[in-house]
């Protein structure tokens, strides 16, 4: 995205205003793109997950697309996914009971599994007390405030508490 800006200022300077529509209009799709997806991770956001490589983790953030270099990529075998790099990957706190020496994992939505129902088990990470408050009684994590500013998320509410029942 930041070489197509700079691609664009480049063209605006030249005058290659034909070349700087098409970027113009590259860019606004990869934005789109990036609403979608980013609207997409809702549905995963705050819940824990099991993953086909076999362990599970709570998702705390995501790129729309996969932002790791051309040598991780290779590595990791990305091209060989379903959908390759062109979907969304998300960051995510893998249990450490589960690997104690894989504290962050970056995932494509396709290795995504929902779980069936919520997980109210214990997950323990180093990370949680930085980036969620806590456990609500539903299983969901409740986000710390700049996440939910990232990703658009209302403020987390506890319901009232009926005191005639």
């Amino acid at each position: 995205m930041i070489r197509l800006r700079a691609n664009l200022q480049k063209a605006v300077e030249a005058e290659n205003y034909a070349l700087a529509a098409e970027l113009r209009d590259e860019i606004n799709k990869l934005e789109a793109e990036s609403l979608a997806a980013s609207a997409n991770a809702l549905v995963y956001e705050n819940i824990q997950h099991a993953f086909r490589l076999g362990y599970s983790g709570v998702i705390c953030g995501m790129d729309p697309v996969c932002c790791e270099s051309s040598s991780w990529r290779e590595s990791a075998c990305i091209d060989k996914l379903t959908r390759g790099s062109n979907q969304p990957f998300y960051q995510v706190l893998v249990d450490v009971h589960v690997d104690p020496n894989l504290l962050v994992a970056y995932v494509p939505e396709e290795n995504l599994l929902a779980p069936d129902g919520p997980n109210k088990g214990r997950f323990d990470h180093p990370y949680l007390s930085f980036l969620f408050y806590g456990m609500d009684a539903a299983g969901d994590f409740i986000l710390i405030k700049q996440l939910r500013e990232k990703y658009n998320r209302p403020r987390h509410e506890v319901p009232p508490i009926d005191e005639d029942a």
